[in-house]
């Protein structure tokens, strides 16, 4: 069923255009990882010269995001729930992550680490803090998304994808879900899932024209 939006609401909704993403660079930046896997992951693997990536390539894999004022979250932000209406969040949780708030604190961060898609979008809204989400493109290079407060990002459904903190060990995040949420991690390989056929039949091509 279609979600009825006022008009202030579809334009509080509206994700943030690519074009503008390099002027969110205090919520959001994006670069290609180099290739040191011996090295700790929290670190920001950037190429030498850095490489980044450009926010269309990102847009052109499914990738989304909104830039939101994360002060506002307590007090009930309007834009937020604007966001929710039109996508449909009906779940919401809180995690925060440290090592004093994370049993087995680096044990989890490796296991976060590991590649994996998941059957639905996976969606964080960063409260505070900051952490890296890295994705595959479509060339099998890691993209590294490094989201700081304010951040809203989408992952979308069937995307190879991991994520570590960085060297501040902290993030504050919402975690957003249509419906029931499934955490269930599909680790790679899963090129047959029907998850994965779905994403690369709906951004394959998308996404070449645009690297």
């Amino acid at each position: 069923m279609a979600v009825e939006l006022t008009a202030e609401e579809r334009a509080l909704a509206a994700e943030l255009p690519p074009s503008k993403w390099g002027k969110a660079s205090a919520s959001v930046e994006a670069w290609y990882m180099d290739e040191d896997t011996e090295s700790d992951q929290r670190l920001p693997h950037r190429r030498t010269p850095n490489k980044p990536c450009p926010p269309e390539a990102l847009h052109a894999l499914g990738v989304r995001l909104w830039v939101l004022d994360a002060d506002k979250y307590e007090s009930g932000d309007p834009k937020l729930a604007a966001i929710r209406k039109a996508r449909g969040y009906s779940y919401e949780d809180c995690i925060t992550c440290t090592p004093a708030c994370l049993p087995n604190y680096e044990a989890k961060l490796k296991t976060f680490y590991q590649e994996h898609l998941h059957t639905d979008e996976e969606i964080r809204y960063v409260l505070d803090g900051s952490g890296y989400f890295d994705v595959r493109d479509l060339e099998d290079r890691w993209v590294r998304i490094w989201t700081k407060k304010g951040a809203l990002l989408v992952v979308p459904e069937g995307i190879y994808h991991r994520f570590t903190l960085d060297e501040g060990n902290y993030i504050k995040a919402l975690r957003l879900f249509v419906g029931e949420p499934v955490w269930t991690p599909i680790n790679r390989p899963a090129e047959e899932h029907p998850s994965r056929q779905k994403f690369l039949s709906s951004v394959g091509q998308a996404a070449t024209a645009a690297a």
